[in-house]
C-alpha cells in the first residue's frame, strides 16, 4: 500500500511509539501504568510525564496560554464552541469550509456562516457578520483543499467586537507557524505522527472557558477523567519531533509538491496553489469518477475529501462552498504526503492513479 492520505492521519513516529511504551509496559519498577492522579511515587512519575508532554505541545503554540489534553480535536472544538457559547452568549460565526466537528456545532448554535472565495480562502471579515461578545471559528489550514486562512484578520475583527477567536489548527500544527491572535486553539496528535485518541485545547490566559466535564478535577479542574500518560507522552514526543524537524519536513514536502505537479499536468488544482500547505493536493480531472478511481487504484491510499465524510456519498461541502460544480466535485481527489513519503512512492502512487483514470477513458 502506498499511503497518500496524510490529512486523514499520519504514520506514528518511531520516537512517539518509544515514548509511549514506558507508560504502557512499565519501566522495570512497575510505575509505567500508574494513575497520574495518584499521590504515591509511581503516580507522581506519571503526572510528571504528562506535564513534560504538555510543555512539548505548548512549545509550538503562542505564549501565554494553557494546554488541556482532550480525546482529540473533535472534543476540543465541541468544548470551545458549545461551552464557550455559554460564556460568550453574543453569538457565533464560522467559515463555511470548517471541518464537520466545527460546522455541526455552528449549525446547532445557529451561527452565521462566513463565505470563502473560489480559491478556498475566506473573504475579508465583514464587521456586520462578526458577533458582539461571541465566538468566531476560523480554521488555519483547510483539511480538504489545504488553503491557509487569514487568522490574524479574523482575530482582529473578533477582538474589535469583544469576541473570541477559535482556531482549528489540526492541519497546520507542526507544519506551518501558528499565528498570534487566537484565544482558543484545537489540536490533534495523530495528524503530526502522534497517537490517535488524544488532542488538546489551548486556552489563552484570561479566557474564562467553562469546564468540559466534572468528576475528578483532572486537567486543572477543566476536564475530569483519568489522563493517559502514554497518549500524552506520544503526543509530546511527536510535537517535539515536529519542532526539531520543522524546516526539514517543510523542504521535503515542497519537493514532493513540485514532483506531483510535474506528474499531473492535466489535472486542475482545487484551491489556491500558493496560499496553502503544500502537503495537500486536491485536484480534479474532467471525465474522472473519483469514487471509482479509488476502487481501481486500490493499492494507493488517497481520499475524496475529509475522512469523516468520505463514506457518506455526499459531495464535499468545502468544494461546493468554493463554487465547484457537483460534477467537478465528484471528479476530485485529495492527495496528502509528508515526512515518511519517499519520492519513489509518490511517483508510483500517482502513476497508479493515472493508470486507473485511463481505465475510465481519461488519457
Amino acid at each position: 500500500m502506498i499511503y497518500l492520505d496524510y490529512q486523514a492521519t499520519t504514520p506514528l513516529a518511531p520516537e512517539a511509539r518509544e515514548a509511549m511504551l514506558r507508560w504502557l509496559e512499565g519501566a522495570g519498577e512497575g510505575d509505567g501504568y500508574a494513575n497520574p492522579s495518584s499521590t504515591h511515587k509511581a503516580g507522581r512519575a506519571a503526572a510528571a510525564a504528562v506535564e513534560v508532554a504538555r510543555d512539548q505541545v505548548a512549545a509550538l503554540l503562542p505564549k501565554g496560554g494553557r494546554v488541556f489534553f482532550t480525546s482529540g480535536a473533535t472534543e476540543a472544538l465541541n468544548w470551545a464552541l458549545l461551552r464557550g457559547a455559554e460564556a460568550m452568549p453574543g453569538g457565533v460565526a464560522g467559515l463555511s469550509i470548517e471541518h464537520a466537528a466545527s460546522l455541526q456545532c455552528l449549525e446547532r448554535l445557529n451561527a452565521t456562516i462566513l463565505p470563502v472565495d473560489g480559491e478556498g480562502v475566506a473573504l475579508p471579515p465583514e464587521a456586520t457578520l462578526i458577533p458582539e461578545g461571541g465566538i468566531v471559528a476560523t480554521m488555519l489550514v483547510n483539511n480538504e483543499v489545504g488553503t491557509i486562512q487569514p487568522i490574524a484578520d479574523f482575530a482582529a475583527a473578533a477582538h474589535a467586537k469583544n469576541s473570541l477567536l477559535l482556531c482549528d489548527a489540526v492541519q497546520g500544527y507542526g507544519r506551518v507557524a501558528i499565528p498570534d491572535g487566537a484565544d482558543l486553539i484545537a489540536l490533534s496528535a495523530h495528524k503530526i505522527h502522534g497517537p490517535k485518541g488524544i488532542g488538546a485545547l489551548w486556552v489563552k490566559d484570561g479566557v474564562d472557558l467553562p469546564p468540559l466535564m466534572f468528576g475528578g478535577a483532572q486537567e486543572q479542574g477543566m476536564r475530569s477523567g483519568t489522563v493517559s500518560p502514554a497518549l500524552c507522552a506520544g503526543f509530546g514526543a511527536a510535537a517535539a519531533l515536529a519542532a526539531e524537524r520543522f524546516d526539514a519536513d517543510a523542504e521535503h514536502v515542497e519537493r514532493l509538491w513540485s514532483l506531483a505537479l510535474d506528474l499531473l499536468p492535466e489535472w486542475t488544482i482545487n484551491g489556491d496553489a500558493n496560499r496553502r500547505y503544500h502537503g495537500n493536493l486536491n485536484v480534479r480531472r474532467e471525465g474522472v469518477n473519483g469514487l471509482r478511481l479509488m476502487s481501481d487504484a486500490r493499492d494507493v491510499a488517497f481520499s475524496l475529501g475529509s475522512a469523516c465524510g468520505s463514506g457518506s456519498g455526499k459531495v464535499s461541502h468545502v468544494l461546493r462552498a468554493m463554487g465547484v460544480s457537483e460534477a467537478d466535485a465528484r471528479a476530485s481527489i485529495r492527495l496528502g504526503w509528508g515526512r515518511y513519503t519517499s519520492e519513489q512512492e509518490l511517483r508510483d502512487g500517482l502513476q497508479a492513479i493515472k493508470d486507473a483514470a485511463r481505465l475510465q477513458g481519461v488519457n
